[in-house]
């Protein structure tokens, strides 16, 4: 294909894609524009079949590994996670609705952490909406909750590198190992999901009730249901409920430090994220005689196709020029010293993610980094501004991440209005001091450790 046209088509691609993805007509599956993506750019003759084999080197141990601790999610519902973790939050209130506030916000932190920011996404808002409708909030009262756990869980991927599929991707692009990602990351990123959190209280603290208007009602949803399905068979009662649910989460925290392990000392993180969903699945299926079969159906399989054909689109636009543009802006500024580095790439993503979704703006701007030739050093905290941008500033708009879209959708699904008005209202204000603050702290912690 001639050259002109092969850009063309490549670009057009990749914004029809974007249009489709955000927009998922009828309930469109992100995986369908994807892919449909892929293969025109693949037609367009921008990425070559070499290209491929690179692309799916790259991509496959990240969706894998994200894959497996949804699995691990879904298995928690079996058990009857959601219920027990809402009225966990009930309890720990105490009938102060302050109080709840923070306890939902350490949930969607742990969450995140425990599993990853889409699977948190799909577990914690699932129990907020138990939770809230049981204490009998109105529709107002429950939007500070909602909307302060849904930030907080989908930022709360940026501290450690296994907590959103991009941010492996990206990994693996830089040639860097999860317990370096953590060393680097977590100490800013922690501080700025508390200063976020912090701002959203004062935003959002007049409209939580000072004492929640009802005890717990005890509607329990089936627990071997889907939060978006409630009609499937009882479980059978598990004795000493609590004690379990604590063995159970102390089995994934073993499995979350095993990831680290494997990385350090180069074991695949896919393989030990395998084998830990599958202990999983083992166990339940000896406590609850639940065969493993139903995962076949349930695992989230269309993930695999999503980042495999994103990933081709975004290296179509990489060997069209894309990247070599960037490069010849950013170059003079990230390479003058490690604070420009930061503040320049961590803004840059920000911006692509609110304007592009935050998956495509992270494997760009990971991509021009690589081409920079930069030194490791700098090369390293590029990286991790560009994982501060994708992670916490793509929250300026609700269309920045795939798992604000999703909590769009499953609040939309439940009958809980909560529009654009009310979430800029607190991303506008709450957002860019928190980018700006994380990825100065990020300069300042990584130059006192090396």
């Amino acid at each position: 294909m001639h050259g002109s046209a092969m850009v063309t088509l490549t670009v057009i691609s990749f914004f029809l894609t974007l249009v489709l993805i955000l927009w998922r007509p009828r309930g469109l599956n992100e995986a369908i524009p994807a892919m449909g993506g892929a293969i025109l750019v693949i037609l367009s003759g921008s990425v070559s079949w070499s290209d491929l084999v690179t692309i799916g080197d790259t991509v496959s141990g990240a969706a894998i590994t994200i894959m497996s601790t949804i699995v691990m999610a879904i298995i928690l519902e079996s058990f009857g996670f959601f219920t027990w973790a809402a009225e966990g939050l009930a309890a720990r209130a105490k009938g102060s609705g302050i109080r709840l506030f923070w306890y939902v916000n350490l949930l969607c932190f742990l969450m995140t952490l425990f599993f990853n920011n889409d699977g948190s996404i799909l577990i914690t808002t699932p129990i907020l909406l138990i939770l809230l409708k049981n204490l009998g909030l109105k529709n107002k009262q429950k939007i500070p909750y909602l909307l302060s756990g849904a930030l907080i869980a989908t930022a709360s991927s940026a501290p450690i590198g296994v907590s959103n599929v991009v941010n492996l991707i990206a990994l693996k692009i830089v040639d860097m190992d999860l317990y370096k990602h953590t060393e680097m990351m977590f100490i800013p990123s922690t501080l700025g999901l508390l200063l976020l959190l912090f701002i959203i209280f004062l935003l959002v603290r007049r409209e939580l009730p000072r004492k929640l208007p009802s005890a717990w009602r005890g509607i329990h949803p089936d627990p071997r249901s889907h939060p978006l399905k409630p009609h499937s068979p009882a479980v059978p009662k598990i004795k000493n409920r609590s004690r379990f649910m604590l063995y159970i989460l102390l089995f994934v925290f073993t499995v979350r430090v095993g990831l680290f392990i494997a990385s350090f000392v180069g074991i695949p993180v896919w393989f030990v994220a395998v084998i830990g969903s599958g202990l999983l699945l083992g166990w339940r299926w000896v406590y609850l005689n639940i065969s493993p079969a139903d995962m076949i159906k349930k695992t989230p399989w269309h993930i695999l196709i999503f980042c495999f054909g994103m990933y081709v689109i975004i290296y179509g636009l990489h060997n069209i020029g894309l990247t070599e543009r960037l490069i010849s802006i950013f170059q003079p500024i990230v390479s003058g010293n490690l604070l420009n580095a930061s503040l320049s790439m961590g803004s840059l993503i920000s911006v692509m993610s609110i304007l592009f979704n935050n998956h495509p703006a992270l494997m760009v701007g990971t991509l021009t980094l690589t081409n920079m030739g930069l030194d490791p050093l700098t090369l390293k905290i590029a990286y991790l501004a560009n994982v501060i941008g994708s992670d916490i500033g793509s929250l300026l708009l609700p269309i920045g991440t795939l798992a604000s879209l999703m909590w769009m959708h499953i609040l939309k699904q439940h009958h809980v209005k909560i529009n654009w008005k009310d979430y800029i209202r607190v991303t506008f204000i709450a957002i860019p001091p928190t980018v700006i603050f994380t990825l100065v702290v990020l300069y300042y912690w990584v130059s006192w450790l090396f």
